[in-house]
């Protein structure tokens, strides 16, 4: 058994996606990261721009307000803010405050998001981003959404680790019996954790089968693998895909199928709210603009009924708030995802108590 808590700290000395690269515009756009708001925009140089959102006159947010080239203007008594934070104009006085200012965030543009570093600046290297480079390769096609769930963003997490659950909410796509079935193996150490499942000699389900004629024509079985990686604190990248039986696929030939990968990076919004970004990327008929279309919506479906499951799943947790989860052995990977993000937010409450 476990506890959850809807009182948690979340690790905030990490990199969290918060919006897609096309989303960020030279306008307002506001975001609840953490529990903190931000206001993020783009600078006319394309420079992304986060910042608390918050005016440090009366609070008012920043969002309400309005841009003025790269410059925040307040909507409620015209204060300026810079990129930077830094207040530049205040009405009907030519001293500025020493201390008017908003927080900046470091902020980066990478894999197609725009990713924010929420803890101590000093700390936000940008080799600590996730790998999600399938999204923007040229060797790779695809796209993908963003999807706010009211949920704890752990447990969409939960929902990555553990793919048993295909076979009963997905029966129609992805799911059959084989993926609740087949034996898995679990490998973790400090930051990430794996789960990978092979399904060897079995029908493939509509969502490959569909996949893979539009490669291989093949009616038989299939070898169908999927390899769950996470990394703390919040990104889970999926390594799936299907290739005809007995053509060596487990041994690392994958010539004779399809393979994509499902990349997801879940930035807790508040305690019980999250933004799910996701994508599907292939790295077959990279040029058929219909296939990409099509995987796309077809992922929105399959997400959009585990978006269903979860938020029921949260409703039932707040009704319940001293029940506690039990877990089989399905949930070995999702468990170690979540010991590795507890010793993230260990870590970082005992530095601050040592700063003390």
């Amino acid at each position: 058994m476990q506890s959850f808590t809807m009182n948690e700290s979340f690790p905030l000395n990490a990199w969290y996606a918060v919006a897609w690269d096309v989303e960020l515009k030279n306008e307002l756009l506001p975001r609840t990261i953490c529990n903190k708001a931000l206001v993020l925009y783009q600078k006319k140089d394309g420079t992304p721009v986060a910042l608390e959102d918050a005016c440090w006159h009366r609070l008012l947010p920043l969002s309400k307000g309005s841009l003025r080239g790269d410059t925040v203007v307040c909507g409620y008594h015209g204060l300026e803010y810079k990129s930077d934070g830094r207040c530049s104009y205040m009405p009907s006085q030519e001293t500025i405050n020493p201390s008017a200012c908003v927080r900046s965030y470091p902020v980066i543009q990478k894999y197609r998001f725009i990713w924010v570093w929420m803890g101590n600046p000093a700390l936000a290297d940008e080799k600590l981003i996730p790998d999600m480079h399938w999204n923007d390769d040229p060797e790779w096609a695809g796209d993908g959404q963003m999807i706010k769930v009211h949920c704890n963003y752990r447990l969409v997490v939960d929902n990555l680790m553990d793919l048993t659950h295909e076979t009963f909410v997905h029966s129609e796509s992805i799911g059959d019996r084989n993926v609740a079935e087949a034996p898995f193996d679990v490998h973790y150490d400090e930051k990430t954790a794996t789960v990978t499942r092979w399904m060897k000699g079995i029908q493939p389900p509509p969502f490959w089968k569909g996949q893979l004629n539009r490669v291989h024509k093949h009616e038989g079985d299939v070898d169908r693998w999927q390899i769950i990686k996470f990394e703390a604190p919040c990104t889970v990248n999926i390594d799936v895909g299907v290739a005809i039986a007995g053509t060596g696929a487990p041994e690392g030939d994958r010539s004779q199928g399809v393979n994509g990968y499902v990349l997801n990076t879940i930035t807790p919004s508040t305690n019980q709210t999250c933004l799910y970004f996701w994508a599907f990327s292939r790295n077959y008929n990279l040029k058929d603009q219909s296939n990409t279309t099509e995987l796309k919506n077809g992922v929105a479906h399959i997400f959009s009924q585990d978006e269903d499951i979860l938020e029921a799943q949260q409703k039932a947790i707040n009704e319940n708030p001293d029940r506690e989860f039990y877990n089989l052995n399905i949930d070995a990977g999702a468990m170690w995802a979540r010991r590795i993000t507890n010793k993230m937010v260990e870590e970082e409450q005992e530095t601050k108590i040592d700063a003390l």
